[in-house]
């Protein structure tokens, strides 16, 4: 036994040679087979573009069915305006919601790898269901006839939404890992590749806006003019590209082991610190309990340095004297590690910043909705063309494409010649820089309206629901300003709930920081309803009536600004107070 013990302790000690070297990586990163890495022969840029490649036909293959879905719903199923509707954003939201699963099993059991492998199987199930479903007759409804249009058999609505919703089963396995997986890619502890990550991140949003463009743009005219089954058809494919993509890059990669349920290990600390409530926490954090060797109880997970906040849950790492005698330190549930511990506190610290992100998230719903609505009452027509008022979100996908490349290659250099930060800007700056950037674009939305409704008026078009004729192109700054903020503030999300998320629990971050989307949707609504209830007493026709010349849709974005304006102070209070993680 001791020789075994011997041999072990050879081996840890000979791998934390090759660590300081700088050969293998030094965040517990390993290859396929579970042995630890070369640096040379795996991870950093040459792994990438599998994973980008992958991103880039996921996200084409999501955005070619969300993009023209209600369309489908309306023109194919015969469904009405509001069940359509309802149906998709039911739909969308489950989209946003499935992360968590993806995320507990990548963390707890699965890893990143295997997750994204296995939901994007049943992602591609989803998309052939679909595609089969639009393609054979026996399986969509009959054409209408006339003004008489056949509902769908219940069998139609059955594989129809079943490959719907396996579509959203799979894109929540794959959403919360696939970033995450590919910043795997760089070591935490060399600073090269630190740098590197960042850019990564950069990328990566790139990668899904160019599929979104290309869906928004090619697919939507494809299922329009050429049909629904190759309309959905190419997206399937695009699919299988995905996963061939990520398969072909398996030898490059690096990989981080489970570490075990993220939500036992949180419900543990706080049971063992009511448990041991009554103790008095040592003055000495060294006192506290930790593994005595150089790695986490954790598995896959780095120490995290004790810090001084929420000292009612170090009492979960007290070690009694009854624990001391008996020499028995196994039970989780009333003695946690140090690093466990401040695993939850890490937790506790990001939900302020976290909670800032949902009201940048009901700001960018406003691209789908109100901008939108704003358009259909201006002039539509470029000389004999006609541009559909919802297509001007083309600007907000060119805008990203055009700042990532300025921001990584221009900002950054610059920015960090004067912060001397090694990514220009800090994850937290450069959400702020966000924040402050969708104040201008509420403005500016809002100054747009306020020459709609002047000219209106001049032309004495208040009492009558037709376009006033200020032309639509009039909205593209608006529209650039939230790309250029959603390259701040949504890129900056994904490098710090990465960044700063413990080790075991990335994916899971992950899913929460996409999380913000879906509940920034639902404030909107919110947002919306209270707007509509208060402006509307007494009979008054309200800022956002059905004919908006005689609105003020002008006072609903000033409120989204002077809310954003309010949200970004807040944030910007909870920057200076986060105390940043400090692992070993």
């Amino acid at each position: 036994m001791g020789s075994v013990d011997e041999e072990r302790s050879l081996l840890e000690a000979e791998l934390d040679r090759a660590e300081n070297s700088g050969l293998y990586t030094g965040d517990g990163s390993v290859d396929f087979n579970g042995n630890p890495v070369l640096k040379q022969n795996t991870g950093n840029w040459k792994a990438c573009p599998f994973i980008l490649g992958n991103e880039c036909c996921e996200r084409l293959a999501y955005y070619g069915i969300a993009t023209n879905l209600v369309s489908y719903l309306t023109k194919k199923l015969h469904e009405g305006n509001a069940s359509a509707a309802r149906n998709v954003t039911t739909w969308q939201g489950t989209c946003y919601v499935t992360p968590l699963i993806g995320a507990v099993l990548a963390d707890a059991y699965w890893g990143r790898y295997w997750t994204i492998a296995a939901f994007s199987t049943i992602y591609f199930i989803g998309m052939c269901t679909l595609t089969l479903s639009a393609s054979i007759p026996a399986l969509k409804p009959a054409e209408c006839v006339g003004s008489i249009c056949p509902s769908a058999t219940p069998a139609q609505y059955v594989v129809f939404f079943f490959g719907l919703y396996l579509i959203a089963l799979g894109t929540g396995g794959i959403k919360p890992c696939v970033s995450s997986f590919g910043a795997d890619q760089f070591d935490d502890t060399d600073p090269k590749e630190r740098v590197k990550k960042g850019s990564f991140f950069n990328w990566f949003y790139f990668s899904v806006n160019i599929g979104a463009l290309i869906s928004s743009s090619l697919l939507v005219w494809i299922q329009d003019n050429a049909g629904w089954g190759l309309g959905f058809g190419i997206p399937a494919l695009f699919m299988g590209l995905a996963i061939g993509s990520f398969f072909t890059g398996t030898s490059l990669y690096r990989f981080q082991r489970p570490g075990g349920s993220p939500i036992t290990r949180m419900c543990q600390v706080l049971v063992a610190a009511f448990h041991k409530r009554n103790l008095k926490v040592p003055e000495d954090s060294s006192l506290l309990y930790e593994t005595g060797d150089n790695h986490s109880a954790i598995e896959g997970s780095r120490k995290l340095e004790h810090s001084e906040e929420l000292k009612c849950l170090d009492n979960a790492a007290i070690v009694t004297d009854a624990e001391t005698k008996s020499g028995d330190f196994s039970n989780p549930w009333r003695l946690c590690t140090v690093t466990q511990v401040e695993e939850l506190k890490i937790l506790i610290r990001m939900f302020p910043i976290w909670a800032t992100g949902i009201v940048f998230s009901a700001v960018y719903a406003q691209m789908s909705t109100m901008f939108v609505e704003q358009g259909m009452m201006m002039d539509t027509k470029i000389g004999s063309f006609t541009i559909p008022p919802a297509s001007l979100s083309s600007f907000d996908v060119i805008s990203v494409i055009f700042w990532v490349p300025i921001y990584d290659k221009i900002i950054v250099p610059i920015a960090r010649k004067f912060t001397r930060k090694e990514r220009g800007f800090s994850e937290l700056q450069r959400m702020g820089i966000g924040l402050f950037i969708s104040v201008l674009c509420m403005s500016a939305a809002a100054l747009v309206e306020i020459k709609r409704l002047q000219l209106a008026k001049e032309l004495d078009l208040v009492d009558k629901q037709v376009a006033v004729p200020i032309n639509i192109l009039w909205q593209i700054p608006q529209y650039f300003l939230l790309g250029a903020a959603e390259v701040c503030t949504f890129i900056g999300q994904l490098e710090f709930f990465y960044d700063q998320s413990p080790d075991a629990m990335r994916s899971l971050c992950s899913a929460l920081s996409l999380l913000t989307t879906s509940l920034g949707n639902y404030l909107s609504s919110f947002i919306l309803t209270l707007v509509i209830y208060f402006t509307t007493k007494g009979g008054e026709i309200g800022w956002i009536p059905d004919n908006l010349n005689e609105g003020h849709l002008d006072y609903f974005f000033w409120l989204l600004a002077g809310l954003s304006f309010l949200n970004m102070l807040i944030y910007t209070l909870c920057a200076a107070k986060y105390k940043q993680k400090k692992a070993s």
